[in-house]
């Protein structure tokens, strides 16, 4: 699901699986980057430098959405209603796509994509890719659960497709050269499913403030932000 800061205990999940790769899809991975953009970005002040940022690599990024408001209104229906973690888990993924789809709306560069075909085309295209999980998560049978976040779903995704790098563009200042992983998960800053899924993706990753956009390019060719890294 898309909450960022779940601070339940990690439950290890029944599912890491990773797609076989095409060979367009290995060719692609080779300078490839998924950007997870929270949806807490949604209302802020550097969204639109952030979009701006990503269209410039454009054929080079994949953004991984999370689900800010759109997630923030599952969480509250489930409260009101009691539906289960099933349901609530698709409707996030759901409010991933929408959040998507806000921000396709904000620059011509981006595309919504829903399959692995959807996203190389799109990188093809020289056009950024916003990934929509729902039909990919589902049939990995990835846990339904608030400990899965759109933060693990990015780290997910960037295994699916081989690519290289991961930025999780997150609020707060980050001055560390490495930030141990399991301390960003008890600092509820990414969520307890997200260790696994890094490790399973083979991706190295780092973290961006809401400030960094501009830092963005750079930041794609040389390791200049805080890496996540496994300290145990």
């Amino acid at each position: 699901m898309t909450r960022e800061g779940a601070r339940s205990p990690p439950r290890r999940p029944t599912h890491l699986a990773l797609p076989a790769r095409s060979r367009g899809a290995a060719r692609a991975s080779r300078a490839l980057a998924v950007v997870k953009l929270g949806g807490s970005h949604a209302t802020g002040p550097h969204l639109k430098d952030w979009l701006a940022a990503i269209a410039a690599e454009a054929g080079s990024i994949v953004v991984t959405p999370g689900g800010g408001p759109f997630a923030d209104a599952v969480r509250t229906a489930q409260a009101g209603i009691g539906f289960d973690d099933r349901a609530a888990h698709v409707m996030a993924l759901m409010a991933m796509a929408q959040f998507g789809s806000a921000l396709t709306s904000l620059h011509p560069a981006l595309r919504l994509a829903a399959s692995r075909s959807a996203i190389l085309s799109a990188l093809k295209d020289r056009k950024v890719p916003v990934w929509s999980p729902e039909p990919m998560a589902r049939a990995a049978a990835l846990p339904e659960s608030w400990d899965l976040t759109s933060d693990s779903l990015a780290a997910w995704l960037s295994g699916a497709l081989g690519a290289p790098r991961l930025l999780l563009v997150k609020h707060g200042r980050f001055d560390a050269a490495a930030i141990p992983v399991h301390d960003l998960v008890a600092r509820g800053v990414v969520d307890p499913l997200f260790p696994l899924y890094l490790k399973e993706s083979g991706a190295r990753a780092w973290l961006a403030g809401p400030a960094d956009s501009a830092r963005l390019a750079e930041g794609l060719r040389r390791p200049i932000f805080p890496e996540i890294v496994d300290a145990r």
